[in-house]
């Protein structure tokens, strides 16, 4: 394996892919946090908590162009983390991995990591809009939700070693057992602790908009690795000049 290559590779996909996702959810997300965002000021207006006054509207409107400003930013960075994991489980699984190049590879390793560690977790823990749930429940929801993808990962990583040590015929049970063991979680898991007061339509459309930026994420990132892979292929050893 070519170590700096392969750094190289799963950092230049990892980034690429997280800016993509970052510009998607400035196009997808942006317009229903603008709206939920909008509910929770004429809240603060309601309660009296903040006064409907230029100068409010000012701090306001700078906050979110540099929050907006920074959001394709923060999904680079937030890329390279998760591009490095996908990277590694990669490098780790790709001969065992169906397809007949390392970009068919790539993509059938990120429907399954799109699969465990998000789709699974967010049937449970669907996404809500920032300013939707109590600001004292937002440790617990991050503990409950980072808790899920660890058992929901962790376990198909434990039914993947028993699918391999299983005969063809009985190959099936593995993945049997995978949704009885992520049933069980599913139903002991606590629920969200927040009642959802904003409407359902909002919290629908942007729990769509999040799943979609989310698949472009997985899918950007496969690809670029897979083409970078399948180009510069960093698992073949140098070959040392007699």
């Amino acid at each position: 394996m070519k170590a700096a290559l392969f750094f190289v590779i799963v950092l230049v996909s990892g980034f690429s892919a997280g800016t993509i996702h970052g510009l998607a959810n400035f196009v997808t997300t942006e317009p229903f946090l603008d709206e939920a965002i909008g509910i929770e000021n004429q809240n603060l207006f309601a309660s009296g908590e903040e006064k409907d006054t230029p100068v409010f509207w000012a701090e306001y409107n700078a906050y979110r162009v540099w929050q907006k400003g920074g959001q394709v930013l923060a999904g680079g960075i937030l890329g390279l983390s998760i591009g490095s994991l996908f990277g590694v489980v990669f490098a780790y699984s790709r001969h065992v991995l169906p397809g007949q190049n390392h970009v068919k590879k790539s993509l059938v390793l990120a429907g399954l990591m799109w699969f465990t560690i998000f789709i699974i977790p967010f049937l449970k823990y669907p996404a809500n809009p920032p300013t939707v749930g109590d600001p004292d429940t937002v440790v617990l929801r991050a503990i409950l939700y980072l808790s899920f993808i660890a058992l929901s990962g962790f376990g198909a990583v434990g039914f993947y070693r028993v699918y391999k040590k299983l005969q063809d015929r009985k190959k099936i049970f593995a993945f049997i057992g995978f949704a009885v063991y992520i049933s069980i979680v599913f139903v002991l898991m606590p629920p969200n602790p927040d009642e959802i007061t904003a409407p359902m339509e909002l919290v629908n459309g942007f729990r769509v908009m999040s799943v979609t930026a989310v698949t472009v994420f997985w899918i950007a990132n496969a690809l670029i690795l897979g083409l970078l892979w399948e180009k510069f292929q960093p698992h073949k050893p140098l070959v040392k000049k007699v």
